[in-house]
């Protein structure tokens, strides 16, 4: 991989000398069937660069990452590849003023989902392909110049096998074997995107006339394997798409730019989506093949929007480099809520942005790795590393924020001056905060300062002084800072005040508005107020803190959470106790508690299943060791009690159900468990289809309950894509020496497991409940991972660092032999370093609060 980084001077010295006018690039997969007589598996690629050099005679080089190169030739001059190549880039000296540059290469296929990855499916053994880029492998299928800021027209052609169709961003058309699209508007190499195969593919069409009679149609596309498609709900999937076009067409006053609109579901996609202009691309488990929650459906719909906000975000208007990553992924997140609670069925999306997504933030921001929401991104590698829940969920939990600043209509016509200025172009930080100082009026540097360039998140907490009437005499909030990150920011946060009302129900009888800044904010407002049961500071989530709470609101919730009415107040209550949790404040045995006398009483089915993680995530690494024993026995039990009470086929009747099989552990659930999947036991209901059996096949399997021979049934009865992962991630979970040997040496030992095989066996190897089997991987995790950082794909190099760290280990050695790993290794790759540390960090939270739970006990 180091051969491989780009670093960030280099891409400033060559965008400085080069400017590029366009690309063709044509690709023959014909080579993905069939027999290749055991040699490796590749395609031939050519591609022309038509680029323009500053300084001619100077030197500067195009990137490739590819087996072998054929040919290269430079304004009609044969280079030797031996020469110019050296496996990820090819020097290209004397340099004229206009350039040619013509590269035919031997790229190879991926089994990682970077580059061109290919896929058979176990189920018909047809071959599907799609490309995944971002943020830097497009050139391990075509010779480019790898950085987001030396913008192009793109033009493609494909030779693919008889029988397929193959899609790009532009339109295309067949004629003589060969697939060719239309030229691209200027875009950056890593959202180009090539899908090929026998897939299923469904079309509808999007029309809009404007307020001056213009019209756009703009042809829609959806496709998955042909597998999937009995369970493909294209019509879905275009109710939202339409929806969303509407409503960005409505806010952002600029047409969607880029002709026509596919939705590709792909095989063994290692992200949730990508941007790809014309052409998105999406894991294709947003394809439900069994019955799925609600939460499912408005998870999908949110990312069908982010993507479709990054059109705009990201596509038209590009970040110069990987720093201002936020200026796409920070926007496309906030606005795939935004546009989603506005436009679409999914109403409620804020609730699960304040309990889910920005959860995803806190964790971030509090490890050794957080960073600003503008990073400082040195190279390639720690540009795929902070694809982050700073990038993503603290950046949009910012622009909420800013959204409450500036207003809403400064934001939006800041976002259409912006996209209007800078559209096909690059841009930087400044070039999004002139236009909103324009619209606003606000001070946007100062804004930037404390929220865009500073990292850490702050902590309010009220203090409540009762006047001799037993009133509110004094209501402050007072603002915290980590030592590590100690600025103090400005907040723009409600404060509402809770009391039970008749019938118990805790409801808000007081409200107010106030900027919080400094240490100390007195809410003059809310002074003589009726003395509150529970003060919720950052009532309806308008800024980004953590909650915490004075000493009654936190007995009132401990007494009465289930009877907080205002689902989003709720939420926040729930998010702000798992932060106290985590934090090593509230002990994890008491979050239990909360989870078993509440939850059930959860009407949000998201949040429920938040709470179903939390739950467990508590028990797994905050809970006194000697306490995990009792504490799993209270939430299987308290998990079959409330499946059992559920309404009989509701999504919170799925949920629980899903959340037994995560807890089973004892012989009653997992009886109960075994009888659903035979058909001896029964509740009355529930639908145990293919994907719940492998739910309940898991813990099955863990337990000793279910053997290689009933997991090899299961997959006959289910030879699938789906159920092959499935199997490899229950075979994993066993609980014998041999199995973990096996598994460790299939991922660490072995590149013969796909990316998703990799990532099933992972999950299988750690459970719980078999510390003592995976103990002594713990030396060799040590042992092995700069070898396998280096040798490996920098995805599956994550997969392997971030999911096999021992810590289920969690002791002070463990954290003794991270330490002393890290101090051995201070020259390792900076990101192979930060995935060290963040679970090194992640391991002493775990054991703080532990320490607090067994102080509890006491």
């Amino acid at each position: 991989m180091p051969g491989e980084n780009l670093s960030r001077d280099e891409a400033q010295e060559r965008a400085a000398l080069l400017s590029v006018d366009g690309y063709e690039v044509s690709l023959d997969v014909r080579s993905a069937v069939g027999d290749t007589g055991g040699e490796p598996r590749t395609f031939r690629s050519v591609t022309t660069i038509r680029f323009r050099c500053a300084d001619p005679g100077a030197t500067s080089f195009a990137d490739l990452v590819a087996p072998s190169v054929t040919a290269v030739s430079l304004n009609g001059r044969d280079l030797d590849p031996s020469e110019v190549f050296d496996g990820a880039r090819i020097v290209l000296e004397d340099l004229a003023a206009d350039n040619e540059l013509v590269v035919d290469a031997q790229c190879a296929y991926s089994r990682t989902g970077e580059g061109l990855h290919r896929f058979v499916d176990p189920e018909d053994g047809e071959v599907y392909l799609y490309t995944q880029y971002e943020p830097a492998d497009s050139r391990r299928v075509f010779a480019n110049f790898e950085q987001p800021d030396l913008k192009a027209p793109f033009r493609f052609e494909v030779r693919a096998p008889e029988g397929w169709t193959v899609w790009s961003n532009g339109t295309g058309e067949q004629q003589d074997g060969v697939w060719r699209f239309a030229e691209t508007k200027p875009i950056s190499t890593y959202i180009t995107a090539v899908v090929a195969g026998p897939y299923h593919y469904v079309t509808d069409t999007y029309e809009r006339t404007f307020e001056d009679g213009t019209r756009l149609e703009i042809p829609l596309g959806a496709m998955c394997r042909k597998g999937l498609a009995p369970y493909f709900d294209a019509d879905d999937v275009f109710l939202v798409t339409r929806q969303g076009l509407d409503f960005f067409h409505d806010h952002f006053d600029y047409p969607y730019p880029f002709g026509k609109y596919d939705q590709a579901f792909v095989p063994e996609y290692n992200l949730g989506a990508m941007e790809n202009p014309g052409l998105v691309t999406f894991r294709e488990e947003f394809i439900f093949r069994g019955k799925v929650t609600q939460a499912s459906y408005e998870r999908r719909a949110n990312v069908v929007l982010h993507e479709m906000a990054h059109m705009w975000f990201g596509d038209l208007v590009t970040m110069v480099w990987w720093d201002d990553l936020w200026l796409k992924e920070s926007f496309a997140d906030f606005m795939g809520t935004f546009s989603m609670v506005e436009a679409t069925r999914f109403t409620d999306g804020w609730i699960t942005f304040a309990n889910n997504r920005k959860s995803w933030a806190y964790r971030a921001d509090q490890l050794p790795s957080t960073h600003p929401v503008t990073a400082d991104i040195r190279d390639l590698q720690d540009a795929k590393l902070n694809f982050d829940g700073i990038t993503y969920a603290k950046g949009a939990s910012v622009l909420k924020q800013l959204v409450a600043y500036a207003g809403r209509d400064a934001f939006l016509e800041g976002a259409r001056r912006y996209f209007k200025r800078n559209a096909y172009g690059n841009t930087r930080l400044g070039d999004l905060l002139s236009v909103l100082e324009e619209t606003s009026g606000r001070d946007m540097a100062a804004w930037s300062r404390a929220w865009l360039q500073t990292a850490g998140v702050n902590s309010l907490t009220p203090r409540v002084v009762l006047d001799a009437e037993g009133r509110v005499g004094e209501l402050a909030i007072v603002q915290e800072a980590p030592r590590s990150h100690p600025g103090l920011r400005p907040h723009r946060v409600a404060v509402g005040l809770y009391r039970r009302a008749a019938g118990g129900a805790v409801e808000r009888y007081a409200r107010a508005e106030v900027d919080v800044d400094g240490p100390r904010t007195v809410v003059g407002e809310l002074a003589g107020a009726q003395a509150p049961e529970l003060v919720l500071v950052n009532d309806e989530d308008l800024t980004y803190c953590k909650i915490r709470f004075d000493d009654t609101s936190l007995a009132t919730l401990r007494a009465r959470l289930g009877e907080v009415t205002d689902p989003l107040a709720r939420a926040l209550c729930w998010s702000a106790l798992w932060n106290l949790t985590r934090d090593a404040i509230l002990p994890a045995r008491d979050f239990v508690d909360l989870v078993l006398r509440f939850a059930g009483r959860e009407s949000d089915i998201g949040v429920l299943q938040m709470l179903h993680a939390w739950a467990g995530s508590a028990l797994t690494h905050y809970a006194a060791p000697e306490w995990r024993e009792e504490g799993g026995r209270l939430l299987a039990d308290g998990a079959v009690r409330e499946l059992k009470l559920a309404e009989p086929g509701s999504q919170h009747q799925l949920a629980w159900a899903r959340f037994v099989a995560t807890v089973a552990s004892g012989e009653p659930e997992l009886q109960l468990l075994r009888g659903l999947l035979e058909g001896t036991a029964k509740i009355d209901g529930l639908e145990v289809d293919q994907e719940l059996r492998w739910a309940f096949l898991e813990p099955l399997a863990a337990h000793g309950v279910a053997d290689a021979s009933v997991l090899a049934a299961e997959l006959a009865r289910d030879d699938t894509a789906s159920g092959k992962r499935h199997q490899v991630r229950c075979l994993a979970a066993r609980p014998s020496a041999a199995v973990k040997a096996q598994a460790w040496a299939s991922v660490v030992e072995s590149e013969a497991l796909s990316n998703a095989l990799v990532e099933a066996t992972i999950a299988g190897f750690s459970r719980p409940s078999q510390r003592e089997l995976t103990a002594p991987y713990a030396e060799k995790y040590f042992a092995a991972i700069e070898r396998v950082w280096a040798q490996r794909s920098i995805q599956i190099g994550m997969h392997v660092v971030s999911g096999l760290f021992p810590s289920l280990q969690d002791s002070p050695a463990t954290l003794d032999a991270t330490d002393a790993w890290l101090s051995a290794h201070e020259d390792a790759p900076p990101a192979l370093r930060r995935l060290v540390l963040e679970a090194r960090d992640d391991l002493a939270r775990a054991l703080r609060g532990q320490a607090c739970d067994a102080a509890a006990a006491k």
